[in-house]
């Protein structure tokens, strides 16, 4: 049994991360929302191509501006993934329908937006010798963690 939850990307930056994430996204039938502006275009063959040919099955929304996520959801149920933040990602407690917020590749999710909601920022615990982890493989950590934490616990 899958429960959705929802990919937030903020400004994405790569067609073929964001294509896998969208595969991620259809495999765990999970809305993908994508947060204006990109640096590709929908219609990218490198965004397809990484998506195969689930790219039109993909539940997708299109926001112009984080604010746009914020209103649309509990804000107690949104987490920001972040480099910047102690908290582990496997140290909360998550349901379905939470909300996931990752940043663009090149630079993460601003300081002011961590600064405004500091308790729901999580983190993957990584080396010292990276800067962060790629960001469909991010994605698919903290997902899949979320998801296993659901199932476990509609079970019981």
């Amino acid at each position: 049994m899958i429960s959705k939850l929802h990919i937030v990307l903020f400004e994405p930056e790569i067609p073929q991360n964001t294509g896998n994430i969208g595969r991620l996204c259809v495999g765990s039938d999970s809305p993908l929302h994508l947060i204006r502006p990109f640096r590709f275009m929908l219609d990218d063959k490198t965004l397809k191509r990484a998506g195969l040919d689930y790219w039109q099955d993909l539940d997708l929304h299109i926001h112009e501006s984080v604010e746009e996520i914020f209103s649309s959801f509990p804000h107690d149920r949104i987490f920001l993934a972040t480099t910047k933040t102690k908290t582990c990602f496997w140290d909360k407690e998550y349901q379905a329908g939470d909300v996931f917020i990752f940043g663009p590749e090149s630079r993460g999710l601003s300081e002011s937006l961590l600064q405004q909601y500091p308790q729901q920022c999580i983190n993957i615990p990584m080396s010292d010798n990276i800067r962060s982890i790629n960001l469909a493989n991010s994605v698919g950590i903290i997902m899949y963690e979320a998801l296993r934490q659901i199932n476990v616990n509609s079970l019981q």
